[in-house]
């Protein structure tokens, strides 16, 4: 009788003691409120100011490679509630030729691209040729290579393409089947005409319709870090810290 009354004792002294789920909680949260106070600054940080941004497919070869990870600047364009579209207040006005991340208006999914047009322009695009406000872009040849798509060599041709005072390099590939022909269309208010540089191989406003500022995230910068990673994975010494043009 003695033992079992000593079992008891020390059971139910266990029992009490035992911090219950709430206690455990409170406990963990001052244990690790700098930690838990840094994640919360660095997710609004991420979510609203600046981000980055890895670069998965070729849709803008050759400036962006699989393998590079940008820094994009969250309040180019506008200051949002973090972790929302919900635009407080416009900072700057995106202009063409501007390297942009934004959410698809088709599925969500997270973009980069180039800016085309924007609200008001007068677009259209005849046999590959940007035609913007009645001026057709000039192209230059600076190079024919091959590329590698999806597993298939292909004949690529890098020109050098001139619209107003922008220029900057993209990529045909005359194998492809791609939308090269389109418009005239005019860019209503709050829209933007978004085309990746690997013209014949991105799935861009020709597939997924105009994007609205309100799903813009941010201007792409620079590159950041590079590796190859549909090699060996090494990195890309030459491309850290590279300035997008």
């Amino acid at each position: 009788m003695t033992n079992c009354l000593l079992l008891f004792v020390i059971v139910f002294k266990n029992q009490t003691v035992r911090p219950n789920k709430g206690e455990k909680l409170k406990n963990y949260l001052r244990n690790n409120r700098n930690f838990l106070l840094f994640l919360l600054l660095f997710g609004i940080f991420r979510t609203a100011v600046a981000d980055w941004n890895p670069i998965p497919s070729g849709s803008m070869r050759p400036n962006l490679l699989e393998g590079d990870v940008v820094f994009v600047n969250r309040v180019a364009f506008d200051l949002k509630v973090p972790l929302t579209d919900r635009i407080l207040a416009h900072i700057g006005e995106p202009q063409r030729g501007d390297i942009v991340t934004f959410s698809s208006p088709k599925d969500g999914t997270r973009l980069i691209k180039r800016i085309a047009a924007v609200p008001g322009d007068m677009i259209a695009m005849r046999d590959k040729k940007l035609i913007v406000n009645g001026r057709e872009a000039s192209y230059q040849a600076t190079a024919s290579l091959t590329e590698d798509v999806n597993g298939t060599a292909l004949q690529a041709l890098r020109m050098t393409e001139r619209s107003g005072a922008q220029a900057h390099t993209i990529q045909w590939l005359p194998q492809i089947a791609a939308r090269d022909n389109f418009g005239p269309l005019q860019i209503p208010p709050d829209q933007f005409l978004m085309l990746g540089d690997n013209r014949d191989d991105s799935a861009d406003s020709r597939y997924i319709g105009l994007v609205p500022r309100k799903l813009l995230i941010g201007r792409a910068v620079r590159i950041l870090v590079s590796a190859d990673i549909k090699g060996n994975w090494a990195p890309r010494f030459e491309r850290f810290g590279q300035k997008l043009e």
